[in-house]
């Protein structure tokens, strides 16, 4: 058996009940249950409908996301999740380099190294090599001043912690951040790179082995080892290229708003709706949200 979701944003409710009651009549499917109202519903179905990108794509002019996958085991026990445009609406590299005046520079080179243009590791050198003799302290005032979190981030977190699963946020991004983004939101653990400093300044150098696709993948297979799950388990989400490697391994690989070339390759799309919807996809109501 499969699931049908359809979902909106959450804060411009407009999801019509039609839509889900001509989808389920027109494809066979079980009754429409509400897990919100005006916001997310989903049915069962019997198998994946041969139109489904067709209907995906009338979806998305709606401003409404559509996901159809198997049944069983989508209520997954571990959440690996990318931090920068992911769990947070900034990328902090671009927020410190603004800080630095190099604002415009650095993140023309995000944007492109986010959408597989450019080699990850060689992107990051650079764009951190940009950063030298910045006031290290620069940091905590771009997390006080700077930083927002995605909306539901929290709920997805505390919602999936409260019915037994393990959060690990992992990031291409800084220690400095993560540790702090992964403390408010209630991760379990974090892992990112580390941005030099001497003297109170950053070196204009990260730590090696710098963390970007390979090493999220490798985070994927040793917390799911460690807590001895099946990788089917996992729910990973992120936007950029470097996420592409987990969100393919992963059972539930969702791209969040992401960018083209990941869109183009990952399993599922949400484009409208915020991190609530990862809830929405694992069956959660919103009366179940923790």
């Amino acid at each position: 058996m499969f699931v049908a979701t359809l979902l909106c944003d959450p804060s411009s409710p407009k999801l019509d009940a039609a839509l889900p009651a001509n989808l389920r009549n027109a494809w066979g499917g079980g009754d429409v249950i509400w897990l919100m109202p005006d916001v997310a519903a989903e049915f069962a179905l019997a198998s994946v409908p041969a139109n489904v990108e067709q209907v995906w794509e009338e979806c998305q002019a709606l401003g409404v996301d559509l996901v159809i996958q198997p049944m069983e085991g989508r209520r997954k026990k571990m959440l690996l999740a990318d931090m920068d445009s992911t769990m947070i609406q900034q990328e902090c590299i671009d927020e410190l380099a603004d800080e630095a005046g190099v604002g415009p520079r650095v993140a023309d080179i995000t944007a492109r190294a986010m959408n597989g243009e450019l080699d990850f590791e060689a992107a990051l050198k650079e764009r951190v090599g940009l950063l030298e003799g910045l006031d290290s302290g620069v940091i905590e005032t771009v997390l006080a001043t700077r930083i927002t979190y995605m909306p539901g981030g929290k709920e997805l977190v505390s919602t999936m912690k409260a019915n037994g699963a393990y959060a690990a946020l992992v990031s291409g991004g800084f220690t400095a951040f993560t540790a702090s983004v992964a403390a408010a939101l209630g991760f379990n653990e974090n892992r990112a790179n580390t941005l030099l400093e001497e003297g109170g300044k950053l070196t204009g150098q990260v730590a090696m082995p710098i963390l970007g696709r390979e090493a999220k993948v490798q985070a994927l297979e040793e917390i799911s080892a460690r807590l001895g799950i099946s990788e089917a388990y996992v729910l990973a989400v992120g936007d950029g290229a470097n996420d592409l490697g987990m969100l393919q391994r992963a059972g539930a690989g969702v791209a969040l708003h992401a960018k083209p070339t990941v869109q183009a390759q990952a399993k599922i799309r949400v484009n409208h709706g915020d991190l609530t919807a990862l809830l929405f996809l694992q069956g959660y109501a919103v009366s179940d949200f923790a």
